[in-house]
């Protein structure tokens, strides 16, 4: 990865922020950003296309796959930035989440 690889904690997400979730379909059902487009990291050359435009904010697990994608985002004229920490950083914060069938929402 970049050093320079543009992040932002996961508390300091703005409210109003383009999110982009890059987890699998399994995780993401379990819980997620209210708002959030869910486009899993192995689909995102393909539907590259479906990002609105500005500036998007990455988001995955734990930071792994977000930084791939944010990478590789930045370097096809995306203005990407990643959730440092992941999904459990955005829990770990208290930032809103809602799940795919009504349970409690978790990270997985």
């Amino acid at each position: 990865m970049p050093d320079d690889l543009p992040s932002v904690p996961a508390a300091q997400v703005p409210d109003d922020a383009v999110l982009v979730d890059v987890r699998e379909d399994d995780e993401w059902a379990a819980g997620h950003a209210p708002g959030a487009v869910h486009i899993p990291l192995g689909d995102l050359p393909a539907r590259v296309g479906e990002l609105p435009e500005g500036d998007v904010h990455v988001v995955c697990r734990s930071g792994g796959r977000s930084a791939r994608a944010t990478a590789w985002l930045q370097q096809n004229g995306v203005d990407a930035v990643d959730v440092a920490g992941g999904m459990g950083a955005w829990y770990e914060a208290g930032r809103p989440m809602t799940s795919e069938q009504g349970q409690e929402p978790r990270v997985l």
